[in-house]
């Protein structure tokens, strides 16, 4: 038997990563003036936190196999990302709304394709993630065209976009993945070889 603590740490540590998104999101629509610096900061370490939560979903290999299959390059391009704004905070506005845009424009398209499996798959609430990954792709593509907007403006917009990326997250983790206590391997391996 397969250990479902991986997969549980990543179902968990992504809804937690999630609602800690839309928490700043919420922040930054109510408090639109903080500097880019820490702004920065902040979504450094979530990216990173993000990225190292969507790398262990992807080898936990869950049932259905569909919240996690694109996240071996999402979690590492999370993971690069925030290491760069760790970096220089401050400096990197511009390519941070450039580059979490395109991140969060990605990681929705790969929704909406997780969405219609789901569909096909006959999880009744299907629905719920293309919802949220279309309007996380539109905030997304927002971003991404808009980098180089007015502060505020771009303060709004970044809390818009982590917000819907958030609750795009948490809707994928409930709705998609599927954790049983006695989930079988994958591959029965057989312990002698006989020809017949």
């Amino acid at each position: 038997m397969r250990s479902t603590a991986p997969m549980r740490t990543a179902k968990i540590g992504c809804i937690a990563i999630s609602c800690a998104m839309c928490f700043l999101g919420l922040l930054m629509l109510l408090f639109p003036n903080p500097s880019s610096a820490l702004i920065g900061a902040v979504c450094g370490v979530l990216l990173i936190l993000f990225g190292c939560v969507r790398l262990i979903g992807y080898f936990s290999k869950d049932l259905y196999r569909l919240a996690f299959q694109f996240d071996l390059t999402i979690g590492v391009v999370a993971v690069v990302l925030g290491v760069a704004l760790l970096a220089r905070p401050g400096e990197l506005m511009t390519f941070l709304c450039a580059a979490v845009g395109l991140f969060i424009l990605t990681d929705g398209l790969l929704k909406i394709r997780v969405a219609v499996e789901s569909k096909r798959f006959g999880i009744p609430s299907w629905w719920l993630t293309l919802c949220f990954a279309a309007s996380s792709s539109v905030c997304g593509l927002l971003l991404t065209l808009r980098p180089d907007e007015g502060g505020r403006f771009l303060t709004i917009l970044i809390g818009v976009t982590l917000l819907s990326e958030g609750l795009l997250s948490v809707s994928a983790m409930l709705t998609a993945v599927k954790i049983i206590r006695h989930q079988q391997p994958d591959v029965i391996e057989a312990t002698e070889y006989r020809e017949l």
